[in-house]
């Protein structure tokens, strides 16, 4: 890319208006460590640069910068970027994403998070196989990043962790070099340490993705645990099987968290209704008493899981699916983690 895909890296309040030299004396001291590529990215939280190292010792590593927008109020750095920082900062495992460098612009007191970078992500996977190829995802491969994910997730919920936010575009793989194929976790913008006995989080907004997001949030949950990463875990599995998302709701736009209506309607037709008796606490659930008319009072048939992902309904993969997407989470995240073999 030109200087135009770098632009909006670092902010030009201290311009320089003698000339050819006004970019290279613009730059903060800590960006002249990187030759800067281009913009490679863009979300709710800012931007994302390609780079590459220009110390000795890491001379070319490419290395991916995100530049967090300011917070709302504009009164200084993101709470998102600080609690990415202050988790990142304290865990270290081959599955999750690590943090090379901190670095903030004390022009504008933006602040830029430079971690190693990943040539692809499982959205972009996914796409590629449905939209290019035509064919679906070796089975190895798929149990590959399966268990490459859980092995993360593993690591997080043992060190008390839940991400909140798990969905193919956050689950990156690293490309060419020493760890080719490797999957990361990634932004944890949203994640959050739980204790027990367990704190009410809802007030810390909506979590998850719509179409990734457990039936206890979609029913006004106040308390919930990291099995809300493990149906997450469930979507993106049977989304690699398929090519296409499982629950593909649309998604109600209003705050606070509105009532998703046609998500719900999109899960209980594939995996049935819930009840009381398999689901105890399911009439605490605001979401369930508050609306008889088109969640109680609506009956599904069960058209069971293997009518929409075809595979064996008596495979070691089928029985983990099945089990991830569970009502009422009946089974150790740690079993789960190791259930699934060939």
């Amino acid at each position: 890319m030109g200087d135009g895909g770098n632009r909006g890296l670092v902010s030009s309040g201290n311009s320089n208006h003698n000339g050819g030299n006004s970019n290279s004396s613009n730059k903060p001291e800590w960006l002249l460590q990187y030759d800067l590529i281009g913009k490679i990215g863009e979300g709710t939280y800012g931007l994302v640069f390609l780079a590459r190292t220009k110390t000795p010792s890491n001379r070319g590593k490419s290395i991916a910068i995100k530049k967090f927008k300011q917070s709302k109020d504009g009164d200084g750095v993101s709470p998102t970027a600080i609690r990415e920082i202050m988790l990142l900062r304290e865990i270290t495992h081959e599955n999750v994403v690590k943090l090379v460098n901190v670095h903030i612009n004390h022009t504008d007191m933006s602040l830029y998070l430079a971690f190693d970078y990943a040539e692809h992500d499982l959205y972009e996977i996914i796409r590629h196989h449905r939209d290019k190829v035509n064919h679906a995802i070796n089975q190895y491969t798929v149990k590959s990043l399966l268990w490459q994910l859980l092995n993360g997730l593993n690591y997080l919920h043992s060190n008390w962790i839940i991400h909140r936010d798990l969905k193919p575009s956050n689950i990156l793989v690293m490309g060419d070099g020493e760890e080719q194929g490797v999957v990361k976790i990634a932004d944890f913008g949203l994640a959050r340490v739980y204790q027990a006995p367990l704190k009410p989080l809802s007030e810390n907004g909506v979590v998850v993705t719509i179409w990734y997001r457990a039936p206890e949030l979609l029913l006004g949950a106040k308390h919930y645990t990291s099995a809300v990463d493990m149906w997450a875990v469930g979507c993106i599995f049977a989304e690699l099987l398929t090519l296409k998302p499982l629950f593909q709701g649309a998604e109600v736009k209003a705050t606070p968290n509105p009532f998703q209506l046609d998500q719900l309607d999109k899960i209980f037709k594939v995996l049935g209704h819930p009840t009381i008796e398999k689901w105890p606490t399911l009439a605490n659930l605001p979401h369930w008493q508050n609306d008889l008319q088109h969640i109680q009072g609506h009956k599904y048939d069960n058209h069971g899981l293997h009518g929409f992902v075809h595979i064996s309904p008596k495979s070691p993969a089928f029985d983990l699916l099945s089990k991830m997407l569970e009502y009422v989470y009946l089974f150790k995240l740690r079993e789960l983690h190791f259930i699934f073999v060939c």
